[in-house]
């Protein structure tokens, strides 16, 4: 899990925070839910990844949780979703990765 607050150093020019902010909490959180189900030392990278954006955030938005989890680990590729949501526990985004 992972706590962050959205700032106004996050936006883009367009006056919202960069999807690339919310990218990077859930590639993060799902990563780190892969790696949590590897052997030590087993290294990994991200091979695919799709983000839905549901609802923009700005440094209104106050903190956000980020939760991945695993959805299956195999020999050779793994793959986990993750959500980031407000304070509210209302969705901001959702992604999986293999």
């Amino acid at each position: 899990m992972i706590h962050s607050i959205p700032g106004f150093r996050h936006y883009n020019p367009i006056g919202s925070v960069h999807g690339g902010y919310a990218a990077t909490l859930l590639d993060s959180a799902m990563g780190l839910a892969v790696h949590t189900m590897l052997p030590p030392g087993t290294g990994y990278t991200t091979l695919e990844f799709k983000i839905s954006f549901i609802k923009g955030m700005t440094q209104d938005t106050g903190p956000v949780r980020t939760e991945g989890r695993t959805l299956n680990v195999g020999r050779r590729t793994a793959t986990a979703e993750a959500r980031i949501t407000d304070a509210n526990g209302r969705l901001l985004a959702h992604a999986t990765v293999s």
